[in-house]
């Protein structure tokens, strides 16, 4: 009697893993207006960035300003280049996000069960 039973049971495993991965499947995805993790990662990283690289050199420009005396020259200097180090560093953080998704894409269509 064991022997008509197992197979029932391999059916209702099989049944409750696909159903388990496609509540994961949906889980994953991010539903209407919601925004994903991984997003939110990346706009935290990059406006982290941009404040970084900004404070950095008005800081800089306004400490030598009161060194050498040259207010506010220095300041201004200090700014343009902390806003083009900030906007080297965003793009260069959008480029390696653009390279992981890709690289997500590409394995995703390589094995399209996971």
């Amino acid at each position: 009697m064991a022997e008509p039973d197992k197979p029932s049971q391999l059916q209702d495993l099989d049944r409750r893993l696909k159903a388990v991965r496609e509540r994961r499947r949906q889980a994953e995805r991010p539903r209407g207006g919601a925004v994903s993790s991984r997003g939110m990662g990346a706009g935290f990283r990059i406006a982290v960035e941009l404040l970084a690289a900004l404070v950095v050199g008005v800081g800089l420009g306004l400490v030598l300003d009161r060194w050498f005396g040259t207010t506010p020259w220095l300041l201004i200097v200090g700014f343009c280049l902390g806003s083009a180090a900030a906007l080297r560093n965003v793009m260069r953080t959008a480029e390696q996000l653009e390279a992981e998704r890709k690289r997500a894409k590409a394995e995703q269509r390589r094995d399209p069960s996971s």
